[in-house]
């Protein structure tokens, strides 16, 4: 009879039965491990893209702001009115979106180190391993 979390009662069932069940476990737990894998890779690709798209973001207000820079510096020795003023204003807004765009990157490429599925592999073998050796 299956309990309130739905998972059936196991102690009456015959050590026979429950052995007969492990290469069923032992299945189900690889391809949940596989799939797993598949999931977190499609993840980190999409993580990857993603921060690679904010990279190229940031290098294209960089670029940008090159020719304000140079702009700013010849209206600003040749005079000092308010020509120079607004490209520093310029020059002051691609730079403030460069590192917007680099730290969205940033923060993205930072989400692949999260979640690995190579680690919870390692503690599966791990805890398998310690069970075998008790016996």
């Amino acid at each position: 009879m299956p309990s309130s979390r739905g998972f059936r009662d196991r102690s009456d069932d015959s050590l026979l039965t429950l052995v007969g069940e492990v290469p069923e476990l032992v299945r189900n737990l690889v391809i949940a491990e596989v799939d797993s894998a598949k999931a977190w890779a499609v993840s980190a690709g999409k993580d990857a893209g993603m921060g690679g798209v904010w990279f190229l973001v940031a290098l294209f207000f960089l670029f940008w702001s090159l020719p304000a820079l140079a702009a700013f510096t010849i209206i600003g020795l040749s005079s000092w009115m308010p020509a120079w003023l607004a490209s520093l204003i310029v020059v002051v807004i691609a730079l403030a979106a460069a590192a917007v765009f680099a730290l969205m990157g940033i923060a993205r490429l930072k989400k692949l180190n999260r979640s690995n599925p190579v680690k919870a592999v390692q503690i599966d073998a791990k805890i398998v391993k310690d069970v075998a050796d008790d016996f």
